[in-house]
């Protein structure tokens, strides 16, 4: 069964968060307890750590994009597992386009 990996609320004022870098990529193993992210806060950058065991079946926020608490960020599956894309989709975030100069 897949799981959803969501922004954490990691201080008391937090409302969104930015995923400054990521540790994973899709398909590597991870365990509980293993840094996925390094976030920043409103107060100061910490890290996201995995609470279950699989594999990253999708990263859902590129770096630099700020969310809101509870969007889901990443996806991880059992091996072998499928994942349902529409999930996925609905809740990718892509990072915000470099502006174009003017002619």
């Amino acid at each position: 069964m897949s799981i959803e990996i969501t922004m954490p609320r990691l201080s008391d004022t937090m409302e969104k968060g930015t995923i400054i870098k990521w540790h994973v990529a899709a398909g590597d193993e991870v365990t509980a307890g293993d840094v996925l992210a390094d976030v920043e806060t409103d107060k100061a950058t910490m890290e996201m750590q995995a609470f279950d065991d699989g594999h990253v079946a999708e990263i859902a926020v590129q770096e630099g994009v700020a969310v809101d608490i509870g969007t889901v960020v990443a996806i991880l599956a059992e091996e072998d597992e499928p994942i349902q894309e529409s999930k996925v989709a609905e809740s990718k975030v892509a990072a915000p386009e470099a502006p174009q100069p003017e002619p």
